[in-house]
């Protein structure tokens, strides 16, 4: 939680610092090109929430320990891709919408203990295809081909149904448990840093960094009865975005 502070104070400064800053409009390029299309392809690193919480319960008949499970524990640092464009309202301020895509490979995950045998997961990959929209705000030029600027977004993302393979050898189960999340509607919230750098006149490279929240997956009762039905309750996320990209304007 420390390292989301610290992100959301520094682009929150950063943000504050490029809205308030005097004169900007003189000190922008003018907009001869207000239209702008972006291609970006990075990485997003989960920093919070569980992919399964801990509780008490039975399972096959016998005494079951289930232990929390964060994101990251669970899930490499995957794709992140994404398609946007923009519309420059003055040589400043921009607005925005994006489609995101990303994807997380599952790993083999120790959940806990059923009797005297240690309870294994096996969780299907992790999928969602989004889409954004939000505001730009660019600083003041610093340099003749450099352009720093901050963004805050809203939007949706769909998230592909997962389910989980529980094992148990010792205790010879193998249990499936089908929906373990349903394909969700999750809302998301995003704030973003970057910086373009011009390569010709219309065309730029980005790079860029966040701090994005991801609402809770929707959680199947599959486990009704077994005491471990609250282990799917708690599955909203934070994750840093990392993107770099290109970008051309007309």
């Amino acid at each position: 939680m420390h390292c989301i502070a610290r992100t959301v104070r520094v682009l929150a400064a950063a943000a504050l610092l490029l809205i308030g800053a005097p004169g900007l409009a003189r000190a922008q390029a003018p907009t001869d090109y207000r239209w702008s299309v972006d291609f970006g392809l990075g990485f997003d690193n989960s920093i919070s929430g569980n992919i399964n919480s801990g509780a008490i319960g039975t399972l096959n008949g016998q005494a079951a320990v289930v232990t929390k499970n964060r994101y990251e524990d669970v899930f490499g640092t995957g794709l992140h891709f994404r398609i946007g464009g923009g519309y420059m309202l003055d040589e400043v301020s921009e607005v925005r919408a994006a489609f995101t895509y990303q994807s997380l490979d599952a790993d083999l995950t120790q959940m806990g203990e059923v009797g005297l045998s240690t309870l294994y997961g096996q969780y299907d990959d992790y999928k969602s295809l989004g889409f954004e929209a939000g505001f730009r705000r660019y600083a003041p030029p610093q340099w003749p081909k450099v352009r720093l600027y901050a963004e805050g977004t809203a939007g949706i993302a769909v998230i592909s149904e997962i389910d989980v393979l529980l094992a148990a050898p010792q205790a010879n189960l193998v249990q499936d448990a089908t929906d373990f999340y349903d394909r969700t509607a999750a809302f998301t919230l995003g704030l973003n840093g970057g910086a373009l750098f011009a390569v010709t006149e219309r065309n730029e490279m980005f790079v860029q960094l966040g701090l994005r929240y991801v609402t809770g997956l929707s959680a199947v009762d599959n486990l009704a009865g077994t005491g471990l039905q609250s282990i799917n309750d708690s599955s909203a996320r934070w994750t840093v975005p990392f993107v770099l990209g290109v970008r051309t304007r007309f």
